[in-house]
């Protein structure tokens, strides 16, 4: 904050302008929730993605260190958060909806769980994968390489690609 006391006018001026039109144009997906500067995220609306197969992910941050592996060609569904009684979140609180709603659609071969390997990472798979079991597609969840209690987003690529390629059927 001091450095920009000690920036010409005209380059906090930029900053704010940048900080201000990022909030008026940045907008959510309506399909995967991730964020886009339109109504479909790049991912969604790009026609060589596996429509048949949804990550799904805690946040936006997850979406990015899983493309940087460049191991998943499919879809992501971005709950905004994971089920955390301790800090109030319950499933309603979540894009859970959202994502069942995308399955009873119809398409989906496969739904893959890439959340922490915490208890409430896994609180939220089960709970999920729960509600999924109605519809007899496939049900995965990345292999645990990733330590338990890390998050994904720092996670290293190799680390992540793996557990993206070797992932595990939930049963």
């Amino acid at each position: 904050m001091l450095h920009l006391l000690r920036e010409e006018e005209k380059e906090a001026e930029k900053l704010a302008n940048a900080i201000s039109t990022m909030r008026k144009e940045i907008k959510y997906c309506r399909v995967c929730h991730s964020i886009s500067d339109s109504e479909l995220c790049p991912i969604c609306s790009n026609p060589k993605r596996d429509t048949s197969t949804i990550c799904v992910v805690e946040n936006i941050q997850d979406v990015m260190a899983i493309e940087r592996t460049g191991q998943f060609f499919g879809l992501y569904h971005v709950l905004g958060g994971i089920i955390s009684p301790m800090d109030g979140i319950g499933p309603s609180d979540i894009a859970i909806d959202s994502l069942i709603s995308r399955v009873e659609e119809g398409g989906i071969n496969e739904v893959i769980f890439a959340l922490a390997s915490t208890m409430e990472g896994d609180t939220t798979n089960f709970f999920i994968s729960r509600k999924l079991q109605k519809f007899g597609i496939k049900l995965s969840v990345i292999a645990r390489g990733i330590s338990v209690g890390d998050e994904l987003e720092y996670t290293d690529e190799v680390t992540l690609g793996r557990s993206i390629v070797n992932r595990t059927e939930m049963k």
